[in-house]
């Protein structure tokens, strides 16, 4: 680069626009630019004159240490295009009493950290990076001989924003989420702080009057205990949500006297998911068709009633041949029939904890970059940053007029009952 200064610059930038503005009526497309290189390239010049303390015309007086170096071209991403820069380079820099590389804060400022690089960092590592792939991706986007953008360390501290948002999740209000549905259930990850232990990641959400899915709770539980759901469960409560009028797990003992110590009044169902699987591990491998089929036409009945006969009939026709089976159907079938009480269009949504174990999936899949996380910590702000974001992607269940009165059937049917329910379409109804 020529030494001739900002001010002959700028000259010289003015006129060739006005020559391309009486040659075109119209100045070039990349004025901004061009203006730019200049603006960046005459504050790293200055900022090279302040730390050297002479300007290029100066000699060197005695005890100035430092050496200008020429230029060297880097390039910079800007909304209108890239720079290619010429960066001011500086041999023999003294700085901080030691000789040491010339590093331009500017110049660090301009090419490498920003919030949009940062967020960028966040998604990554949220969707299955680990911190070494970062560090190793930003690198190859980096000029040859240059230090990584970020170290793994500095990734690190910037996906502790996931901390904190999982804290603020894990502390907001709940009271504004009017709950119909309750849904609950656990995935299993390992620690390197416990090696060969795995510890279940506790999480709950709900369906709520308006047909929105929401995810409401996410814990760090010891095998799905009765106290780590009792206090997983007592956390929705202190945080104010409203009971709900069904609570849908699968068949953990833990969880489901956790669920009946907390809410005593709501109905409780069955995992039909979990059940046919269980069903089917007790049944020769060429009976799991024929049974699946069986299981379905329980599953599917019209209403409650017809539920119970068709698995009592069931349960009295197999019984003596595949005694284990028949009796995992029976444990628990109260639980198991109780979404047929419910609408229609709803039955298959609240009689499976599917939801979030398809999100589970994914959080697995993710996941396999860590074979074990380093702390409690790690754990729970992957799998809620997982979660968080399938849980944006969940689509609404159809809360209509009759769904509606048909739910304020149900809840009439419960009070004639004698069960204490909380009326939630009382108004709407």
């Amino acid at each position: 680069m020529s030494t001739v200064t900002a001010n002959e610059r700028l000259s010289q930038l003015g006129r060739e626009l006005r020559e391309e503005l009486s040659s075109t009526g119209d100045l070039s497309s990349d004025l901004f630019l061009r203006a730019g290189k200049l603006v960046v390239e005459e504050l790293l010049k200055a900022e090279v004159a302040e730390a050297l303390g002479r300007e290029p015309s100066e000699r060197r007086e005695q005890g100035q240490a430092g050496y200008r170096n020429g230029f060297k071209t880097r390039g910079l991403k800007t909304a209108e295009g890239k720079l290619a820069v010429e960066v001011p380079q500086v041999r023999e820099f003294v700085g901080g009493g030691a000789e040491q590389p010339y590093r331009s804060s500017i110049w660090q400022a301009l090419g490498r950290r920003s919030p949009k690089l940062d967020r960028m960092i966040v998604e990554m590592y949220a969707r299955g990076l680990s911190t070494r792939d970062i560090e190793d991706l930003l690198s190859e986007l980096g000029e040859e001989g240059e230090a990584p953008l970020l170290s793994r360390s500095s990734v690190s501290a910037i996906t502790e924003v996931l901390w904190e948002e999982f804290e603020a999740f894990a502390k907001r209000d709940l009271a504004c989420f009017d709950v119909v549905y309750l849904f609950c259930d656990a995935v299993y990850e390992s620690l390197r702080q416990q090696a060969g232990v795995k510890q279940a990641i506790l999480v709950t959400w709900a369906i709520l009057s308006d047909g929105s899915k929401v995810l409401l709770h996410i814990s760090q539980g010891n095998k799905e205990s009765h106290e780590s759901w009792l206090e997983h469960f007592r956390s929705l409560v202190a945080r104010n949500l409203p009971a709900p009028l069904t609570i849908t797990s699968d068949g953990a003992p833990g969880c489901i006297k956790a669920i009946e110590a907390m809410w005593p009044e709501a109905e409780r169902l069955r995992c039909w998911v979990h059940k046919m699987k269980n069903i089917l591990e007790k049944v020769p491998a060429e009976m799991h068709e024929q049974m699946k089929n069986l299981l379905r036409d329980v599953r599917d009945a019209p209403d409650h009633e017809t539920g119970k006969k068709r698995a009592a009939e069931l349960i009295e026709k197999h019984r003596r041949q595949h005694p284990s089976a028949m009796a995992c159907l029976e444990d628990d079938l109260e639980a198991s029939l109780n979404h047929l009480k419910l609408p229609g269009t709803h039955r298959r949504t609240v009689r499976t904890t599917n939801l979030c174990e398809r999100s589970f999936v994914e959080e697995r899949r993710r996941a396999k970059v860590l074979p074990r996380f380093r702390s409690e910590r790690e754990c729970l702000k992957r799998v809620f940053a997982t979660l968080w974001r399938s849980s944006e992607r969940w689509r609404k269940v159809k809360f209509t007029a009759l769904e509606k009165a048909q739910l304020e059937q149900y809840i009439k049917a419960r009070q004639a009952a004698g069960k204490k329910v909380r009326d939630v379409f009382a108004q709407a109804a």
